[in-house]
């Protein structure tokens, strides 16, 4: 049976300010590892499958069991960490820029339609939820962490909104291409997550895996959410360009609905018979998610826009604004949640929406720092996760299941937890 280690019943759940250690560390720790290179290869007379096998073991060493640890064991250091990661990267920056050297790009490369630092961030984003969802259950990740149930900001709050941020910036609006009309098309791109959020449904429901109705309702889910956020984009075609205002205009005024009344009746536990009633929560934040879309479409296009034609490299002032951004929003948050309401992923509310884009910037700022060293490539378990976004997220559900169905995770010790 699943515990209710996934929500936390106190008001904050992890402070605003821990988020935004966090936000920093996790891809800090790639990009650490990109600056100084600990993925070399190995000797190439030992073939190209011991490079892979010696470059996925580095890789997982020094990205994975990091990320891990700051999860759980390591909780109680993220500050100081975070001070040592700053000191490691401004000292490889300054090794690594000395002896860079110009990559000739050539403008055909399809990977100009592209940037890299997007692809990191993603990788970034998959690696994290995967570890959070299976630690989550365990004693050895601090409660702190976990989903918050009304209002707050834990962390796993954040792996919803990011996933949503995260498909915008990279969608074919936000790179300036043309949106694929017909059904054949619409049904391709909702089509996998429409299945999957029934395969779940059907899951939980066969094998009685106990599921939180506060989160999204009694039937609807994460994959759900991520469907009709998608077919509602297909349908209501707005131009990039106009994305960040008809994104921050829907949320506004869905935030309006909200103090209106709407929040009252999103938080009550009493649900009528209907389809709507019961999956409430899943249903109305919807139109937040929409909005938090359609802001990470204009980010996108942004991102996109501002690359130097030759090179398809951010420019200085590109990256810049990025940090610029994430400081505006985090403002905006701290603002938003003391004077307007609380941040709640629950209804995906204007706080909500601000915190996510803060998150989601800062990390993308510290990735696209990378944009100095144009040789430097993805690396080899980056390449693997990023082409298999939804096989490897679709396994860490599965795996996670296999796990609370077969292990009573609150009597786990410790190091049990963490070899598992």
């Amino acid at each position: 049976m699943l515990s209710h280690g996934r929500f936390v019943s106190n008001l904050s759940g992890t402070s605003m300010l821990e988020i935004a250690a966090l936000s920093f560390l996790f891809p800090a720790f790639l990009l650490l590892c990109k600056c100084y290179q600990v993925h070399l290869k190995a000797d190439a007379n030992k073939g190209a499958r011991t490079c892979c096998l010696w470059s996925l073991f580095v890789e997982f060493t020094f990205i994975v069991i990091p990320t891990l640890s700051i999860l759980t064991v390591l909780n109680g250091k993220v500050y100081p960490l975070t001070a040592v990661l700053v000191c490691g990267l401004v000292l490889a920056f300054f090794m690594k820029r000395r002896q860079v050297e110009a990559a000739q790009i050539s403008n055909k490369d399809e990977k100009l339609l592209r940037l890299q630092f997007l692809s990191s961030y993603r990788f970034v984003v998959m690696l994290v939820t995967c570890l959070t969802i299976l630690a989550v259950d365990f004693k050895i990740f601090p409660r702190r962490y976990a989903k918050t149930e009304t209002y707050g900001t834990g962390l796993m709050d954040v792996g919803v909104g990011s996933f949503v941020v995260v498909n915008a910036v990279v969608s074919r609006k936000a790179r300036g291409l043309s949106i694929l009309k017909g059904k054949s098309r619409v049904l391709q791109n909702t089509g996998p997550l429409l299945l999957l959020g029934f395969a779940r449904l059907l899951f939980t429901k066969q094998a009685d895996y106990q599921v939180h109705v506060g989160e999204y309702g009694v039937h609807w889910n994460f994959f759900f959410t991520l469907a009709a956020v998608a077919l509602l984009t297909n349908i209501i075609n707005i131009p990039a360009h106009l994305s960040g205002i008809f994104g921050a205009s829907i949320l506004f005024v869905y935030q309006l609905c909200l103090l209106g009344g709407l929040n009252s009746y999103l938080n009550t536990t009493q649900r009528g018979a209907s389809l709507i009633n019961q999956n409430k929560e899943g249903i109305f934040s919807l139109v937040g998610y929409w909005g938090l879309y359609l802001l990470g479409v204009q980010l996108g296009y942004l991102f996109f826009q501002s690359r130097k034609s030759k090179s398809g490299l951010l420019t200085p002032l590109g990256v810049a604004g990025i940090w610029a951004l994430a400081f505006l929003f985090w403002s905006l948050t701290v603002l938003f949640d003391r004077f307007l309401e609380r941040t709640s992923r629950r209804s995906c509310n204007v706080a909500y929406a601000s915190f996510i884009l803060a998150v989601n910037l800062e990390g993308l700022g510290v990735l696209a720092s990378l944009e100095v060293f144009p040789n430097i490539q993805l690396l080899l378990l980056e390449k693997i996760i990023t082409e298999n976004l939804l096989a490897t997220f679709l396994l860490a559900n599965v795996l996670t299941g296999l796990v609370n169905l077969s292990v009573n995770t609150i009597f786990v010790s410790a190091s049990a937890a963490y070899g598992l």
